[in-house]
């Protein structure tokens, strides 16, 4: 897919370290995860499984500014077509379109990969993050209070999820 000279493809091993260095910028800014310990592109590269869809958007410069990532749900055999998913892009490039490439890009490699579910948590304050997702078809199932602690405070998050229709036969 390209458009507004953003280009997505799958990730490779040799993104892990930009994916790191985005994924760090999230951390740092503690509006996206509960995670606290930086990554680093070893870390990232744990994601690759061969089974697991990763997309990453790349400027016009050819620097990746963004990806989403999915990782397997639950281990029982029933839940094999649904998968949680990340989206994450790099300060700079925020507010230009680069998660919504991602999710678009994410979601036909999902449906590609035979999954029909995608979900996530977005903290409850994360705006930017819950309108991404309602612009490219997910909905809000509800809000789980007290999910975790990041930084000693209780911080909820609203479930999110996306049926890949394609993939329900």
């Amino acid at each position: 897919m390209t458009g507004a000279a953003l280009t997505t493809r799958p990730a490779t091993i040799a993104d892990a370290a930009a994916m790191a260095e985005i994924y760090n910028e999230g951390i740092a800014d503690r509006v996206a995860t509960f995670e606290t310990q930086l990554r680093t592109p070893e870390d990232v590269m744990g994601w690759f499984d061969g089974e697991h869809p990763a997309v990453v958007v790349v400027d016009a410069e050819g620097q990746v500014v963004g990806y989403a990532v999915t990782f397997a749900y639950a281990d029982r055999c029933c839940y094999a077509g649904v998968a949680e998913f990340s989206v994450y892009v790099r300060r700079s490039h925020r507010g230009q379109g680069v998660g919504v490439a991602a999710m678009k890009a994410l979601i036909a490699a999902a449906e590609a990969a035979g999954l029909w579910k995608l979900l996530s948590r977005v903290f409850v304050e994360n705006q930017a993050s819950l309108a991404l997702l309602r612009s490219v078809g997910f909905r809000e199932v509800g809000v789980h209070e007290k999910h975790g602690k990041l930084d000693g405070v209780w911080r909820d998050v609203v479930a999110v999820e996306r049926i890949i229709e394609a993939n329900l036969d």
